[in-house]
């Protein structure tokens, strides 16, 4: 399964990544390999709750176009 994320750095240097794909499913580094790494293991538990709980295993993502 591919899956979309995002990452971040916030103010103290962290990089946060996300999977907008599973509302809540986050997670952090020191670098973005190990944020994404850390994510990989979230979305693994993401998925695995949602599969327990008879929840979709994603929400629909789209990309629009806004005009800056």
């Amino acid at each position: 399964m591919k899956l979309i994320i995002t990452l971040e750095r916030d103010e103290t240097g962290m990089f946060i990544a996300e999977c907008p794909a599973i509302p809540g499913c986050v997670s952090q580094g020191t670098t973005e390999d190990e944020a994404t790494t850390n994510l990989k293991e979230a979305i693994q538990g993401c998925i695995e709750a949602r599969l327990a709980n008879g929840m979709p295993l994603t929400v629909a993502t789209r990309e629009i176009e806004v005009a800056v």
